[in-house]
């Protein structure tokens, strides 16, 4: 979703991994030798990101929740696209770039200024890194189970650019294939579970979206 904004992707062809090594700005021992420069990274991060709008897709995925408010949205962006285009209660498995943790007291902090962080230290002293997960975190598991509980109930699944590679996220076809789902996959490239899905889409999301709901009549 985000790549077809334009907002540089981590791993895909031309990824920020490509240029960056992660072992230096997104890993927690990263952070503990050098806070200033992993900070630097991410809010260069938060920058290209608002350079950035959400596209057609991310507008009638956030007409459908209004629509029918039982939709979930579940993501492994962390960019907060969906909620820029209007999205609510948006499940984020990698956390946020527009959120801030204070390991120390377990804080967390909304930060929502124009690219820059309003404060990179907590009251307490500590350094405030991003609220999201890093190479070697463990997942919030409170977040997977939240989006397991879901993906499990719904009716209608979407796979919108998702590889189907990384857990926990690698597993959610099968489990709303199992759950009684029909599944749709939109992803110009073909995936390792292509198979499971009812349906199958290869163009972008702002192409197929429009095709299957229409609001223009809204």
């Amino acid at each position: 979703m985000s790549a077809e904004s334009g907002v540089p992707t981590y791993r895909g062809r031309g990824g920020i991994w490509h240029e960056y090594k992660w072992e230096n700005y997104a890993c927690q021992t990263a952070f503990n030798r050098n806070p200033d420069l992993v900070m630097d990274f991410h809010e260069l991060r938060r920058i290209e990101a608002l350079k950035c709008e959400p596209h057609v897709g991310h507008d009638i995925i956030s007409a459908i929740q209004k629509e029918k408010q039982n939709t979930s949205i579940v993501t492994q962006n962390i960019d907060g696209m969906h909620q820029r285009a209007g999205s609510q209660d948006v499940i984020e498995l990698h956390g946020s770039l527009w959120r801030m943790r204070c390991d120390k007291e377990g804080k967390i902090f909304e930060d929502l200024e124009e690219g820059n962080y309003t404060n990179k230290k907590c009251s307490c002293g500590e350094w405030l890194r991003p609220d999201i997960i890093w190479f070697e975190d463990p997942l919030n598991e409170s977040t997977i189970l939240q989006a397991t509980e879901v993906i499990s109930q719904c009716d209608l699944f979407i796979s919108i650019g998702t590889s189907g590679v990384v857990w926990p996220a690698a597993g959610f076809q099968q489990l709303a294939k199992k759950g009684g789902a029909h599944c749709i996959e939109i992803n110009p490239e073909k995936t390792e579970l292509s198979y499971l899905f009812d349906e199958v889409y290869r163009e972008p999301a702002g192409q197929v979206l429009p095709k299957l709901f229409d609001f223009s009549k809204a």
